[in-house]
């Protein structure tokens, strides 16, 4: 059977070369005469020979072939140019496409360009007690602002072993961002505590976001579940969309998965590093000691499918450590940041643990995300009394929603408690370690987006950048928790619409309400402060020429049209936020 199938091989070849066929039509009988007198071979030519009388093969007759170093090679070797600007075409070696050094050495590069110009009104504070202009408020200046931010986040990734199916045996990995900040205001005094500084401020810095080492410890079964540890400056991110804490600290992680990747679990100690106060970066050149006295010891554990298939369910128990009363801390602006410029403005530490749940996925034809957490815990001295006090707050969080063919239809419910006596001995205000929220239209949203400052009641702010807490910190980088807070009430809808497969147009609508105005109350001295804040819409546009992620062009607009609480706070004018964002991606 070998031999009938290697001579039709090498029939097929003849027959596509000129010139053959007639000598092989010439050579047929000879060949036949002579495998009758050859024992133990196949039958006489004419049983295989083709019409045209081609000759037939023997083995010696198969070309040899040339064998191929490893799998990497196999495009090469095909003639494939390598294109090392281009990530998709060729064979790249700075994407991991086959070994850098030996034979399982790989190299991995990312660029990515982020920049962001931002054209704002929020409300700001006078630089002195009075103003030089005729009918202008003596506590509000003017709110124009303007903002261009570009980030260069660079990454590279060296790791052994082949990843297709199992973890790498050893992973080396740097993200420097080079970040470039320019900010306009019309008020002096709101870029720098010198009232004579410059209306403008532009300043360069570059942060450290990750720099680890990853070993992979060992598998537990055949399909590759694994231990691995992590040692150095690594992103963590405690829950599905940003609620408790992503940063990257510096720490030790052990991570794993069992059951088929069904099962995922974290287990690690971080020490949080300071942060530049501009740029927002990680900070490792901040005086000898970039480590804050601010450690998270964090477990949590994924259930893949659970309770229903397609969800997958998550635990969280995490104890943050704060002990920073050794000094106080002026950030590069010269404003006060720890302690923070409210109440009893004491150095002060905190003892706090969060115990949550989390979800994300979808029951059916419904999309589901939830979380809740519960944190208590102590803190000495509280933020408007003396005394120790006893932490006890809670945050919960629902988002639904449902897809409607190239439609997205969802609502939000956000909920943080907040304090309702600042001066007894207990501490209701929810606080987070270091939030980061994906929920309610994230960072197009206003009051999620923008810092907005609590003027004549503290150098704090009501939100914080990135933030949806009500948490009147100093500073979300550099400031500590606070849980003498006014607390969150949101309630949102929304719709993701996919116009093409390049095109996205996503719409919020948010009405927000502190939960308890009294700790706002004691700050501003101003009795009867109502809740409603008011209503945040927001809308962007998405659009992906190449519907991939290496070019992402944004647009977003957002306004918060006052209620009775923001009215009686600040004024009845429109805050807003205009922005253009261009992400590209190597």
């Amino acid at each position: 059977m070998a031999s009938r199938a290697a001579a039709s091989l090498v029939t097929l070849l003849l027959a596509t070369q000129p010139g053959i066929a007639g000598q092989a039509t010439k050579d047929c009988v000879a060949v036949d005469e002579e495998l009758r007198r050859r024992p133990g071979q196949p039958p006489p030519a004419h049983e295989y020979c083709e019409p045209q009388g081609l000759r037939p093969a023997t083995w010696g007759d198969l070309p040899e072939f040339t064998a191929v170093p490893d799998r990497w090679r196999i495009v090469s070797a095909l003639g494939y140019p390598e294109k090392l600007w281009d990530p998709y075409k060729g064979n790249n070696v700075l994407k991991g496409d086959r070994p850098a050094f030996g034979t399982d050495w790989f190299v991995a590069l990312n660029v990515i360009s982020d920049s962001t110009i931002e054209d704002r009104s929020i409300p700001t504070p006078v630089a002195i007690p009075t103003s030089p202009d005729a009918g202008t408020l003596d506590q509000f200046g003017g709110p124009g602002q303007s903002a261009f931010t570009e980030n260069l986040i660079t990454e590279f990734v060296l790791y052994k072993g082949e990843t297709v199916f199992k973890p790498p045996d050893y992973e080396f990995r740097v993200l420097p961002v080079f970040n470039l900040t320019r900010v306009a205001v019309e008020e002096a005094g709101f870029l720098k505590v010198d009232t004579t500084s410059s209306l403008t401020r532009t300043e360069g810095f570059v942060g450290v976001q990750g720099l680890f080492i990853d070993k992979h410890l060992r598998n537990v079964s055949e399909r590759y579940d694994f231990d691995s540890l992590r040692v150095g400056i690594q992103p963590i991110t405690a829950d599905f969309r940003g609620f408790l804490f992503q940063d990257s600290p510096a720490g030790i992680r052990l991570f794993g998965t069992r059951d088929n990747n069904r099962w995922q679990y974290n287990l690690g100690w971080f020490r949080r590093i300071e942060k530049d106060t501009n740029s927002g970066l990680n900070d490792i050149t901040e005086n000898s000691d970039p480590l804050r006295n601010d450690d998270v010891f964090l477990f949590n554990l994924y259930r893949q499918d659970f309770p229903f298939l397609g969800y997958t369910s998550q635990v969280v128990l995490a104890h943050n450590v704060n002990d920073e009363t050794d000094k106080e801390f002026i950030d590069d602006n010269g404003f006060l940041t720890r302690p923070a410029a409210l109440g009893v403005q004491r150095l002060r530490n905190y003892d706090v643990t969060y115990l949550g749940y989390n979800g994300d996925g979808h029951i059916g034809r419904w999309n589901v995300t939830a979380s809740a957490y519960y944190a208590f815990g102590e803190e000495t001295p509280a933020t408007f009394n003396n005394d120790r006090s006893d932490i006890s707050a809670a945050f919960a969080a629902l988002e639904l929603s449902r897809d409607y063919d190239w439609m997205r239809i969802k609502g939000t419910l956000v909920y943080a408690s907040g304090d309702d006596d600042p001066y007894d001995d207990k501490s209701t205000g929810y606080d987070a370690i270091f939030e980061n929220p994906l929920i309610a239209g994230a960072d197009t949203s206003f009051w999620i987006r923008q810092a907005v400052p609590l003027i004549g009641g503290g150098r704090v702010a009501l939100s914080q950048p990135n933030g949806i807490l009500n948490s009147l910190r100093s500073n979300k980088g550099q400031g500590q928790s606070n849980f003498t807070n006014p607390g969150l009430l949101l309630l949102g809808v929304g719709t993701d619409l996919d116009l093409t497969p390049k095109l996205r147009v996503s719409i919020n609508l948010n009405q927000l309400w502190f939960d308890d105005t009294a700790v706002l109350e004691a700050a501003r001295n101003q009795g009867a402060i109502e809740k409603n804040i008011g209503q945040d819409l927001s809308a962007s546009l998405i659009y992906r020429p190449f519907t991939s992620q290496n070019v992402v062009v944004r647009l977003a607009a957002s306004a918060l049209l006052p209620g009775a609480a923001y009215e009686s706070l600040f004024d009845d004018e429109i805050p807003y936020s205009i922005l253009a964002n261009l992400v590209l991606a190597y």
